[in-house]
């Protein structure tokens, strides 16, 4: 410590400084209380010297070299600057204050004189503040530029804001392309996507494809028949139990059969799917007759009897049929004959006015009385074709049908010919007993062609098979559903295709 003062005492303006300049503030040394504190004399020119050491880089180039320490100071130091990226080496050299030197670099306050080569700064130790300077002899070994860089602390926070700047770049070069990317979707795939699933809510099923649908049941259960099956009196018995189940009738069912198996006999098939196929020609064969198309043209106007019994759909095929005729350019008027059912009449006004067609109607009277009012309306207008709705009813009831074949002959007094057209509607559904509807109105009014409806049901089809046997009447319609465009002409061919899903 002796040492120390005597080596201080040689330069006498570094002596006074630390009596002339009280202003600046040297923190006390933590590790050594009571110690004597030396300040190094500051140049007036720089007065504000803790702001200069700024730049962080200088510790690698300004080393400075201290001469208060022996050589284990300087061992002990060295490893303590390894520690902390710090380079500040101990000298054995003499300690020697350069005035000139001293001047030039900011005033930092050192623990001991210290010797210092000119051009080097004195920023390493407040550049680092947690880069504590111990000696084993001196006692004043103090980390002093940790107080004196905590001014300075807000300058090592700049580049962590330069280094954000770069993260943020990357993040916002990412998101750019991103912004275009949705603008393309949004542009190019709504006019490529949007389009393919725009039909698919609107896109209807074929007419074959839905009358399959309605007949699926009967289908499979034919088809199910020929697969891996082997030709023999079997394949025959089951064949024959699925067209009963079918509504085929007895006689429709022996006929088909008898005539398979001498097709199959005289062909000599041996694959279970030729006899599909041969089945198939037969069932054309035998609906064929039922094909026929509906003659317009005939007549000014043309006037159609609709006829059927309760809730088979006359009312709903008239409206769906008018849609039909006017897209052959047919002018269509319809006459409320119904005046027995409730809302009959309300029903068949609303027919006509989706179809933009005129209906006859009055709230109540005789239905033969309304029809001849309504064929002497169409004659006075041209049009084209006069259908004319009748209450539903049994063919059991025997006052009900004779009030319809009364009908029928007010319309002949009304106009030469008519009707022209005696139309059944029959339910697909009821089976057997649609045969029995046939040959009643038959009878009793003269058929001269039906309505199919309701297929898309529980219906199984065969009934048209056993009609064909017994009362060949044609079927101009068949409908599979409740809109206007499921009411379409009878095809045997299709027909036959769907019921054994070809």
């Amino acid at each position: 410590m002796f040492s120390f003062f005597k080596r201080f005492k040689g330069s006498k303006t570094s002596d006074a400084a630390p009596q002339e300049e009280p202003a600046v503030e040297a923190p006390v040394a933590p590790g050594a209380p009571g110690t004597p504190l030396v300040v190094e004399p500051a140049p007036d020119s720089a007065p504000v010297a803790p702001v200069a050491p700024v730049p962080a880089p200088a510790p690698a180039n300004a080393a400075v070299q201290r001469a208060d320490t022996p050589a284990s100071a300087a061992s002990a130091a060295s490893a303590a600057s390894a520690a902390s990226a710090a380079t500040v080496q101990p000298s054995s050299a003499a300690p020697h204050v350069d005035p000139a030197s001293g001047r030039t670099d900011a005033p930092v306050t050192q623990p001991a004189p210290a010797a210092r080569t000119p051009g080097t700064a004195s920023p390493a130790p407040v550049d680092r503040p947690g880069v504590p300077v111990s000696t084993s002899s001196a006692p004043a070994s103090v980390a002093t530029a940790a107080p004196t860089a905590a001014p300075q602390s807000p300058q090592p926070v700049a580049p962590p804001a330069a280094a954000a700047a770069p993260v943020a770049a990357p993040s916002s070069a990412f998101v750019a392309p991103a912004a275009p990317a949705l603008e393309d979707e949004t542009g190019d795939e709504t006019v490529e996507i949007v389009p393919p699933p725009a039909p698919e809510p609107a896109a209807r099923k074929s007419w074959l494809t839905r009358l399959k649908t309605g007949l699926s049941k009967t289908s499979s259960s034919l088809t199910g028949i020929f697969v891996g099956a082997k030709i023999d009196e079997d394949l025959y018995e089951e064949l024959e139990t699925a067209l009963l189940m079918s509504d085929a009738g007895v006689d429709a069912t022996e006929f088909l059969l008898e005539a398979l198996r001498e097709k199959v006999r005289s062909e000599r098939l041996t694959d279970p799917q030729q006899v599909k196929t041969a089945l198939r020609t037969l069932l054309i064969d035998l609906l064929k007759p039922l094909e026929k198309s509906l003659m317009l043209g005939r007549a000014q106007p043309l006037v159609m009897m609709i006829a059927g019994v309760n809730g088979a759909g006359k009312t709903t095929s008239i409206g769906k049929l008018a849609k039909h005729l006017q897209r052959f350019d047919q002018s269509v008027l319809l006459a409320a004959g119904d005046t027995f059912r409730a809302a009959a009449r309300e029903q068949l006004a609303i027919w006509g006015e989706r179809n933009n067609v005129t209906v006859v109607a009055q709230e109540s009277g005789d239905p033969a009385a309304v029809i001849f009012d309504a064929v002497g309306a169409a004659r006075a207008r041209k049009i084209d074709v006069l259908m004319a709705d009748t209450a539903g009813r049994l063919p059991t009831q025997l006052h009900l049908m004779e009030e319809l074949r009364k009908v029928k002959r007010v319309i002949g007094k009304a106009q030469d010919g008519a009707p022209h057209e005696v139309l059944l509607v029959i339910d697909a559904n009821t089976g057997q007993n649609a045969l029995a509807q046939v040959k009643s109105f038959d009878d009793a009014l003269g058929l001269t062609g039906l309505i199919v409806t309701k297929l898309d049901g529980t219906a199984k089809g065969g009934i048209l098979a056993a009609i064909a046997r017994q009362r060949p009447v044609p079927v101009y319609f068949i409908g599979i559903g409740e809109k206007v465009e499921d009411l379409q002409p009878f095809s045997a061919e299709e027909f036959s295709d769907a019921l054994l899903d070809f």
